[in-house]
């Protein structure tokens, strides 16, 4: 089981903290999971694999919240999203972060 932030943003605002380097994301994307996505943030997708964009309100008391909502249109009736996973693009890219939803 792998939540929270992946190690590729880890190193990356290390880097940015530690050795002057940018970082950002131009467009964060969401992908939803039936089960623990695992390390990689690849197991256990629903039935609609495509990743959404995502915008975000500023970050206020240590929380980010997506500031518009996102549908999945696609996701079979029998299925229940419990995880999500964040990228740095639409296809490929790196895995930024993965978490639990909350109802």
């Amino acid at each position: 089981m792998a939540h929270g932030i992946s190690a590729y943003l880890g190193n990356a605002w290390m880097d940015a903290l530690g050795n002057a380097t940018s970082f950002s994301v131009a467009q964060p994307y969401v992908k939803l999971h039936t089960q623990d996505p695992g390390t990689a943030g690849t197991a256990n997708p629903t039935t609609e694999t495509t990743r959404k964009a995502v915008s975000f309100s500023a970050a206020s008391a240590g929380a980010l919240t997506s500031d518009a909502d996102i549908s999945w249109t696609n996701i079979t009736g029998n299925q229940d999203a419990t995880h999500f996973t964040c990228w740095d693009n639409i296809s490929a890219g790196n895995l930024t972060v993965s978490l639990t939803l909350a109802s």
